[in-house]
């Protein structure tokens, strides 16, 4: 099935390619060779292009993921005809991007500035393939289905957003696109990996509400003394959150007065983010 879908994909992703002003011409003069075809047609690129993406995401399935390729290739070269054809056709755009923003993890960087590039520019393409750049409507549209695809809650989401959105009606320009769609990505992970650190907590029972509260001071230092303008750097700042000094900083909470107050895991992740958004740079 999959093997079948993958040559039907690569057909009419060549069928666009020829109908939206192809270099080869429907009736030539006299037979060319294979080379002077693939080069001709674009298919040489084409298919380089696919090899490379196959190559930086390493599937389980080969196959499926180039018949997955070639599909979101024939979305990205269509043409919408009325309001219905167009919302549907920017719709199919923002899958296509979300898709090559999944293909590496945002620390291998040039493989994922590589995807970025490229759901920029499906993103920034209007009907024949006119660009007719990012729209503030699309770039935001592509940040809430991150958040969403990654599960962050809704208050969170929304403080997120406020912060890095822009106006429907205003262009994009690519290190903004960037700088929202990193920030985005890198705030999931931080959640995950904060989420980790309570279950250390709470390991041996109900997490003391004195140690929740030294283990966010701590992280609070550590985004400090990281430099806020670059988000990557929010993961670079958890290195220094390391097992000796969250031991001296937990051993120093429980010298104080005893208490019997716990801490939430909702609670410590939402204090956890809320440090995470107090240092986010607002677009604009």
């Amino acid at each position: 099935m999959a093997p079948a879908r993958l040559h039907t994909s690569i057909m009419m992703a060549e069928k666009q390619r020829v109908m939206a002003g192809s270099p080869v011409s429907r009736a030539t003069s006299g037979p060319i060779n294979e080379t002077e075809f693939l080069v001709q047609t674009g298919a040489r690129t084409m298919l380089r292009e696919a090899v490379l993406k196959l190559l930086e995401a390493r599937p389980e399935e080969p196959t499926a993921f180039l018949a997955d390729y070639f599909e979101k290739l024939c979305v990205g070269s269509g043409t919408a005809t009325g309001d219905k054809g167009a919302h549907l056709l920017g719709q199919q755009r923002i899958n296509r991007a979300l898709w090559y923003l999944r293909l590496a993890h945002h620390s291998q960087r040039t493989a994922f500035n590589n995807n970025l590039s490229m759901a920029y520019e499906c993103l920034s393409m209007g009907g024949r393939k006119k660009k007719t750049g990012l729209t503030g409507k699309n770039y935001s549209e592509v940040l809430s289905r991150i958040c969403q695809e990654g599960e962050l809650p809704e208050e969170i989401s929304s403080e997120l957003l406020r912060k890095i959105r822009c106006r429907d009606h205003e262009a994009v320009p690519f290190d903004i696109f960037r700088y929202g769609v990193l920030t985005c990505f890198v705030l999931l992970e931080f959640r995950s990996k904060v989420d980790s650190l309570f279950s250390v907590l709470h390991e041996k029972g109900p997490a003391d509400q004195r140690l929740g509260k030294a283990v966010l001071d701590t992280l609070e230092e550590a985004l400090v003394t990281s430099d806020l303008f670059i988000p990557a750097s929010y993961l670079e700042a958890g290195s220094k959150l390391g097992p000796d000094g969250l031991a001296l900083a937990m051993d120093k909470a429980l010298l104080g007065n005893s208490s019997e107050a716990v801490m939430s895991r909702n609670q410590f992740l939402k204090d956890a983010c809320a440090l995470f958004l107090y240092k986010v740079k607002p677009v604009g």
